[in-house]
This record gives C-alpha cells, sequence and structure tokens, in this order.
C-alpha cells in the first residue's frame, strides 16, 4: 500500500535553498516528529529538478540496511551505488545508529560526489567530535511537531475554537491524521510513543540505571509544565516523596530528555542585557499530545499550561531564542530574540477581571524598549484592544502568525 505523504512546506522551503550545495543538510528532532517524511518530500523535489538524478535512500529499519554497523560499512555501501556523469543525492534515516557515522559523511563530503541529507533524534549527535569535524559543513534544521496551521491542514479542520480544544487534547504527532483523530487510539498511540522514546532514546542511549526516578522525573514536569523551578527544587520535592536523589542526577536526567527532543529548558534572565540567572528555570514539551497521554488532562485546571506550551513551541518554530524575563520582582513569560529583533510576549487565560488585566499589563509597562509587546489569550473580548502599545491577541490568531 502506497504511504501518503503530507507536504510540510515549512521546513522543505527552509532546506531547498541549500540542496545540490557541498553541505550536509541534518534534521533532527523528536522521534516520529516527521523527519522521514519530510526526507522523502525533498527526495521528490530531487526527482522533479533532475529526472535522471541518482537517489540512494538508507534506512536503518529497513532489513537490506541493518548488517551496516559502522562508519566504514556505511562509506562502503554509499560509495558502491553511487554512479558516474549523474547527479547522486544520498538520504540517510536515523544516523545516530552508526558509531563514527561523521568519518564516513566527512570523507563523501570531501570527495563531493554526492549530495546529503541525514535525520538524527538525538541532541548529541551535533556535539563534541562530530562539531569539530564537520564544523562549517553542516546545516542543522529542526524538526519540530505540527504547527496549529499544519494540525489544521492535516485534520481538514476549520480554524476554531473546537479545533483548537482538539489540538490542545492531542497534540501535533503527524502519524494521529492516521487515526481519524479518534482520541482513545490516539492517547494508546501517544502512551506507546511516550515509552518507546524514553527506552530508547533516554535510557538505552544514556545508559540510565535509575529508570523509576526517571519516569517520576517526568511525571514531575508534565505536572509542573510552565512553573518556574530549579533541579534543587525538585530533588527536594522527590526527597519529600522518599526519593533520595541528588541535585546533579537530576540534571543528568533533565538532560537526557532534553538530548531526545523531549522537552525544551527555558532559562530566566534579565530584561536589561539578558543576563542569565543561575537558579530558576521552566520546562515545556515538545508536543503536548504526549504530556497528556502521560499525565491525563483537565480543561479546568491546566488550561493556562497548555497554553503556555503552545506559544513557546510557536516561537521556536519561527526561530525565536526564548528566556523567562525579570524585571524587578515582575515576570514575563517569554522574551523572543532573533538577530536584533525582540518580542515580549504574556499568556493569560481570561482578562476580563481588572486586577488579572492590570497584573499581565503590569510586567509589560514596566519594559520601556519599542519592541512589539503581545498579550496573548482566550478571551474573546478582549482581542484587538490595544493598551499603551501592547497586543492583545487571541491564542488562535497568535498561532497561526508566521507559520503554516
Amino acid at each position: 500500500m502506497e504511504k501518503t505523504i503530507f507536504n510540510r512546506p515549512y521546513y522543505t522551503e527552509k532546506i531547498r535553498p541549500y540542496m545540490g550545495k557541498p553541505i550536509i543538510k541534518i534534521l533532527t528532532g523528536q522521534r516520529r516528529i516527521g523527519k522521514s517524511c519530510i526526507l522523502q518530500q525533498l527526495i521528490k523535489i530531487v526527482l522533479e529538478q533532475d529526472t535522471t538524478a541518482n537517489v540512494l535512500y538508507i534506512n536503518k529499519e529497513l532489513k537490506e540496511f541493518r548488517d551496516i554497523k559502522t562508519d566504514d560499512q556505511l562509506y562502503d555501501v554509499i560509495k558502491g551505488q553511487l554512479k558516474d556523469n549523474r547527479s547522486n543525492s544520498v538520504f540517510i534515516d536515523e544516523i545516530q545508529e552508526i558509531p563514527l557515522f561523521q568519518n564516513c559523511l566527512r570523507s563523501l563530503l570531501a570527495e563531493n560526489c554526492c549530495d546529503i541529507y541525514c535525520t538524527g533524534s538525538n541532541a548529541n549527535m551535533l556535539s563534541g567530535e562530530l562539531a569539530t569535524l564537520l564544523a562549517g559543513r553542516y546545516m542543522e534544521f529542526t524538526i519540530h511537531s505540527l504547527s496549529y496551521g499544519e494540525f489544521l491542514i492535516f485534520h481538514d479542520l476549520e480554524d476554531d475554537n473546537s479545533s483548537l480544544q482538539k489540538y490542545f487534547r492531542i497534540g501535533g504527532m503527524p502519524y494521529l491524521i492516521h487515526l481519524q483523530a479518534d482520541e482513545a487510539l490516539c492517547f494508546e498511540y501517544l502512551r506507546n510513543l511516550y515509552s518507546t522514546i524514553l527506552l530508547k532514546d533516554v535510557i538505552t542511549r544514556k545508559q540510565i540505571r535509575n529508570v523509576d526516578f526517571m519516569e517520576r522525573l517526568v511525571a514531575f514536569l508534565a505536572d509542573n509544565t510552565g512553573s518556574l523551578f530549579s533541579a534543587t527544587n525538585i530533588s527536594k520535592y522527590l526527597k519529600s516523596q522518599r526519593q533520595q536523589l541528588p541535585t546533579q542526577m537530576v540534571i543528568d536526567y533533565s538532560a537526557a530528555l532534553e538530548d531526545a527532543y523531549f522537552i525544551h529548558k527555558v532559562l530566566r534572565a534579565d530584561i536589561q542585557g539578558l543576563k542569565i540567572f543561575e537558579i530558576g528555570e521552566k520546562y515545556y514539551f515538545e508536543d503536548l499530545g504526549i504530556r497528556n497521554a502521560i499525565r491525563g488532562y483537565d480543561a479546568l485546571t491546566e488550561i493556562q499550561k497548555w497554553m503556555e506550551n503552545l506559544v513557546y513551541m510557536q516561537l521556536i518554530r519561527m526561530g525565536y531564542t526564548l528566556y523567562v524575563g525579570k524585571t524587578d520582582h515582575l515576570e514575563i513569560d517569554f522574551v523572543a530574540t532573533k538577530l536584533q529583533e525582540r518580542i515580549y510576549v504574556q499568556v493569560a487565560f481570561r482578562l476580563e477581571l481588572a486586577s488579572t488585566k492590570n497584573r499581565e499589563l503590569a510586567s509589560l509597562l514596566k519594559v520601556k524598549d519599542n519592541f512589539s509587546k503581545y498579550i496573548v489569550t482566550l478571551d474573546e473580548f478582549a482581542i484587538g484592544i490595544n493598551e499603551n502599545g501592547i497586543q492583545i491577541v487571541h491564542l488562535r490568531d497568535f498561532l497561526l502568525r508566521e507559520i503554516l
């Protein structure tokens, strides 16, 4: 049966300018986030541009490639299938499964014999020796779960509050389109995906010994999505739950989850000069559906967490670097920077109470620069209002900005 491939032009158009150029294109992101499908879309583009192109696709999940266990074997397989007098493009899925793969890529790039594309599900694949060997020779493109705009297209939905609520609940993992958004099936899939990510990309890869603690840590982060705390706070909390674990273990295990692109950490910084504070950070999940599958969901108590998580993910999809902003004793949910641009974003469920509105405005009014400032809300009656240069926008509108 032919597999249906849904286009994700936001990513293919970002990669397109580098296609055919002597630089390695590496797609990174959480497992099952859609990297392989984007590779297939890139293969289609290559063949549209040159119908005679020789395309080699290596997927370690396929039986014919399971015997590739070293960088030398990878090199031999690729070299053995390149064609003279034709353009050659090589696509390698989950390349981190092959030890020392960077040696093979470096040699192929130096020989200028093929155009190279890879995917990987671990951030460490681009650190250490790899970064040294391939410095200046690769471009990384991080693939994320479906944006709200992509979610509407994939599931053939209208932009309305009902669709937003479904996005809140099941999230944006691409495979869910095959389950017709049946929530019971979706959560069964997401729970199994969570177990796979934890086992293959965290516990096995990082040789985690205390699996029970890792699961408790994930549960804690899910319960406290968007809350400001530190590794020391987590360690103290777990100690109260009779889990005697040092702060360094919390740091190491959190870093392992980050390396698998499962969670994202946001540091706290002073607005003036963005000086980073050593204590205090927030965590958000790559996909809200997986978070909900782990801990369940209750719209009455968790709507603010969901909103912050979605706003965070939208901002990083748009290429911003994010901080939790601090000015005097007040906090700004997100200070987003990109080159010379900066925006400030507060997230508030409702604004009908004057005290709530004034509290959300107060932090932003403390900032005296001319960069854009937003309050993102679900309050239908507040949207469109401009308070002293601060724009109040509906969450749906914010999630559809600048990206499908």
